[in-house]
């Protein structure tokens, strides 16, 4: 993320279409920064004719002119911008969603001739809110981010998802000017964990796009042989130790909930970047990578065995600001949002045309407060983590009545906006649904919370059986 708190150790997710149970295009990320760093969720207007648009960032000296006009899109921003504002993750009026960024490495040979402009470039931070606003279609994300790097330079190794209802591209930054994205098959999805991901790179056809000068500056540098294959993951990537323990057991376990037909082990370094699942995924599914802990697995850290002795980093961990997952098709777009950490919270599928924000999502600073939908499902979680076997279950059946109400809201309320053809009338419609969602969630949640603590009471130290008779 950015100097102050660390950059964010994400894990992300892109699936293709025809790989989608309902045929709709999906990305997603676990935003990982820190255990108390609350968000918040915002709906951003269309702006016409704003005269000296410019961004200029807090967290380096990265500045650029911007278009007149802004299109209205959703996104997460960060409680305070001191640092930056880290928008993350949105979708637009034009329905194209973009997620920023899945933090990578890149390696020392690429980076001795094309270092990352710590002080200039583009950072997290400002990703989406220079792209997102700007952009038609998600090709259009890919071409736009990629000038800007070219342009300005980047200040660090970064991985960028962007989707329409037709097509999801994955997008990473190697080095300071140079760049590769990879379109998802519509069959297949993929899962990346912190590593520069892509591998065979083809030149010719309209499935990558890439920095003009990217096979020159390989060659030229003699970072990989003309004659081979171009691979940009051996070419621009990281093999180190951490790589086994950190990032390459996450893309195995989200590979075995997908495919479990193709049999890996946690530390395979060479697993595949594109997987076909071996039946449609829906969004529950989705859902269940971007939670899972390895449950099931020796891995798992709530097994009270592994509480000091982690062997693996899961994907869903403490740090978890939120975890989206932007859905796409013909017909609909949902911001699924889960604040806090993804394993311990639940996915409320917002609209993001909306023009106000749920009251409790607008709020939540640093210190933990009652009034913030984050530090809601953070109490909650914090509260289960005491004793995970003891109260997981609880948790369990709080998680699955949330899901399901706010679903059954979703359902609802979609079939209200399909019989009304006012434009006025379906934003108020979005507003309401979107309420209603948020308070659903939140009031299942804060009573949760009311009852960990009732029964926390006597887990006391001061516990001591008397006599009744006494």
């Amino acid at each position: 993320m950015n100097n102050v708190i660390g950059r964010s150790s994400c894990t992300s997710i892109l699936i293709g279409k025809k790989a989608s149970l309902t045929g709709s295009v999906i990305i997603g990320r676990n935003e990982d920064a820190k255990t108390a760093w609350p968000k918040h969720l915002a709906f951003n207007p269309h702006q016409d004719n704003v005269k000296n648009n410019y961004f200029k960032s807090k967290n380096n000296k990265f500045e650029m002119d911007l278009p007149e006009t802004i299109f209205s899109y959703s996104s997460t921003p960060e409680w305070t911008d001191k640092y930056g504002v880290f928008e993350e993750d949105g979708i637009n009026e034009h329905h194209v969603a973009m997620s920023a960024t899945e933090s990578a490495y890149a390696n020392e040979r690429v980076l001795a001739v094309d270092p990352f402009d710590t002080e200039k470039g583009i950072l997290e931070e400002a990703m989406v809110t220079v792209v997102l606003p700007y952009i038609k279609t998600a090709r259009e994300g890919v071409q736009r981010l990629g000038e800007i790097v070219e342009k300005h330079g980047a200040a660090e190794a970064d991985g960028i998802l962007f989707s329409d209802p037709n097509e999801a591209w994955y997008m990473e930054i190697g080095s300071g000017h140079q760049w590769v994205a990879q379109r998802i098959p519509d069959d297949s999805y993929a899962v990346v964990a912190n590593q520069l991901a892509i591998q065979a790179v083809v030149f010719d056809g309209n499935d990558f796009m890439y920095s003009k000068n990217l096979k020159d500056f390989v060659y030229q540098n003699q970072l990989w042989p003309k004659d081979a294959v171009f691979n940009w993951r051996e070419i621009f990537g990281t093999h180190d130790d951490s790589d086994l323990h950190y990032n390459t057991p996450r893309v195995w376990i989200g590979q075995k909930l997908l495919t479990p037909s193709v049999e890996q082990k946690p530390q395979d370094f060479d697993l595949p970047f594109i997987r076909k699942p071996d039946k449609p995924i829906s969004i529950q599914d989705a859902q269940a990578v971007l939670s899972n802990h390895y449950q099931n697995t020796p891995y798992d850290l709530t097994n009270p065995k592994n509480k000091n002795n982690a062997t693996f980093r899961p994907i869903s961990v403490a740090t978890t600001q939120e975890s989206h997952l932007l859905e796409l098709n013909d017909e609909n777009m949902i911001h699924w949002l889960a604040m806090g950490v993804a394993a311990q919270s639940v996915y409320v599928p917002f609209y993001p045309q909306g023009t106000k924000v749920p009251t409790m999502y607008k709020y939540g600073k640093e210190t933990y407060s009652t009034n913030s939908a984050y530090w809601v499902f953070k109490l909650a979680s914090t509260l289960a983590d005491r004793d995970w076997n003891k109260y997981g279950t609880d948790l369990g059946y709080a998680q699955d009545d949330a899901r399901e109400k706010t679903t059954r809201l979703r359902y609802e309320y979609d079939q209200k906006l399909a019989k009304e053809t006012d434009p006025a009338k379906k934003i108020d419609l979005v507003n309401e649904a979107n309420e209603k969602m948020a308070k659903t969630a939140t009031d299942i949640f804060k009573e949760l919370s009311a009852k960990l603590i009732t029964k926390q009471t006597a887990d006391s130290p001061l516990r001591f059986k008397m006599d009744p008779n006494l």
